[in-house]
């Protein structure tokens, strides 16, 4: 207790009153940058059309207006497609993939993190050098794969690649190394508890932080996939498709083009607000140790 104690004060005397408002103020200036993107998009989606290309732009508005959601709506309601089938595509496509993501990726994690067995190292090497490449670098060998199993044009086009994003499967097997303790997993096994038992009742509650973020990074990509290579079907295009076409619309879309932007923002938006204490406490545990 007293070196606990002894601890916490030293560490409060590290640092002087200059010092954290000196940290404050660098992260407030921070904060602003990263928020007025946000802001501009909000502000534009009421700005009347000839407010919207003035030069240069402004981040306020001076007769702001309704309309261009309006014109958004009649858009929608207008398209061949109904607009609940777009939704309820990026919703089922969002919700699968990251459930299956977040599920698929602790198991490996599990496994990788917590039972040795040979080549155990070379397949977590093969997961890091997997962060190097993203969708763009991986798209020609999906479709290919996707085409051989005959998925192309289906859901599981664009769910069964978001299943094996090694972004989940590194976080999480980078927090049980540093927050799940082997000799409380030995003592379960020792008590009777199964594998999977001890997945799910032990290692998943002490690894909550991480795949709340990983819900967080999962959820953004898929609700914000857009026209892919693997869907040609209009009943299968999803929210963000349709957004996209609105705002290749040109200027007299432009204003239409700022509220879809607003609506495809609102729901990752709410999706990290509610998540949000756990990115933090994820990044700080899942650095590499190996």
């Amino acid at each position: 207790m007293a070196t606990a104690k002894l601890a916490k004060r030293t560490k409060q005397l590290n640092r002087s009153l200059a010092g954290n408002l000196g940290v404050y103020t660098v992260l407030f200036i921070l904060a602003v940058f990263m928020v007025l993107p946000l802001v501009y998009t909000l502000v534009s989606s009421v700005k009347p059309l000839e407010e919207y290309w003035v030069f240069p732009p402004k981040f306020t508005v001076d007769h702001p207006t309704m309309k261009n959601y309006k014109d958004l709506f009649t858009m929608l309601t207008d398209s061949m497609i109904p607009f609940s089938r777009y939704l309820f595509n990026t919703a089922f496509v969002s919700i699968v993939g990251t459930a299956g993501h977040v599920i698929l990726s602790s198991m490996c994690a599990f496994g990788l993190a917590k039972h040795r067995f040979p080549g155990s190292k070379i397949m977590f090497s093969m997961v890091v050098l997997a962060l190097m490449f993203n969708t763009t670098v991986t798209r020609i060998p999906n479709f290919i794969i996707m085409s051989k199993l005959n998925m192309l044009d289906t859901y599981a086009a664009l769910i069964v690649p978001a299943f094996g994003s090694s972004l989940g499967l590194y976080l999480m097997k980078q927090f049980m190394d540093s927050m799940v303790n082997d000799s409380v997993l030995e003592s379960a096994r020792i008590d009777g508890a199964g594998e999977w038992r001890v997945y799910w009742r032990m290692v998943m509650p002490m690894v909550k932080p991480a795949w709340l973020t990983l819900i967080i990074f999962s959820f953004r990509d898929l609700w914000n996939i857009g026209s892919t290579t693997y869907i040609q079907s209009e009943p299968l295009k999803t929210l963000n498709y349709v957004m996209s076409q609105i705002s290749a619309g040109g200027v007299a879309r432009a204003g239409a083009a700022a509220a879809a932007g607003v609506i495809m923002m609102i729901v990752p938006i709410t999706v990290f607000i509610i998540t949000q204490s756990n990115v933090v406490e994820t990044m700080g545990s899942s650095g590499m140790k190996e």
